[in-house]
């Protein structure tokens, strides 16, 4: 092989190991793994405290701890158990990296997921209750003061525990979580609902009614 064929060859071996490297950096840089720190690493971490996972501060330090609570999140919902918060793990925790800018877009995408988990299939009215409900618990002082914190408290809703969560987000969950975020609220300041054919709960009974919409009971 000749002088010139060998410098090309060198070229393009060269300029492939930096397209890789670039390629490598890219992914790292779009997800959140230990050395991390930042806004979006205390959501996580929010995230993982309210469901059980993470027992350390929220202090945007993406450590030993929030490692090993990702690793446990993700095992538990079925995700590459890797200890990175990527793409992937982020879209099941509700959060989006716009989310970092955008805390209304995140609450917006949020809020959809838990009204289409929870009240897919329920009238109109009853999918923008369902989300004014989860508003009502954010203002209430017996709850977390943040949408994901009402939505994530351990025990709060089923649907986090029996994959209905992660399930496609409907078009209508959107509009209605707009709609309970712009002020709409059908329920009447309700901070609890339930559905009388599966509920399980005695204590769920005793709490006064408001109305019912739907398959649901929205009560005080």
């Amino acid at each position: 092989m000749d002088r010139k064929r060998m410098c090309l060859l060198l070229a393009v071996v060269f300029a492939l190991n930096i397209a890789a490297i670039m390629f490598v950096g890219g992914a790292d840089a779009a997800s959140y793994k230990r050395g991390s720190t930042g806004s979006m690493v205390s959501k996580i971490q929010t995230v993982l405290k309210n469901q059980g996972f993470y027992k350390g501060a929220v202090d945007g330090v993406f450590g030993s701890a929030t490692e090993s609570a990702v690793k446990a999140y993700q095992k538990r919902f079925g995700l590459t158990v890797d200890g990175k918060v990527g793409p992937q793990t982020l879209k099941t925790m509700g959060l989006s990296e716009s989310s970092t800018q955008n805390s209304d877009s995140g609450d917006l995408a949020l809020l959809a997921r838990l009204i289409s988990a929870e009240a897919r299939g329920e009238p109109y009215n009853g999918q923008v209750a369902v989300g004014a409900v989860v508003l009502n618990r954010v203002d209430h002082p017996s709850f977390p003061n943040t949408i994901s914190g009402v939505i994530y408290q351990s025990g709060a809703f089923t649907c986090i525990t029996d994959g209905q969560f992660n399930q496609p987000v409907s078009e209508s969950a959107y509009r209605a979580a707009r709609d309970a975020l712009n002020g709409v609220d059908p329920c009447g300041g309700a901070i609890y609902y339930f559905n009388p054919a599966t509920a399980t709960s005695k204590w769920i009974w005793s709490r006064p009614l408001i109305v019912v919409i739907g398959k649901h009971r929205f009560c005080a």
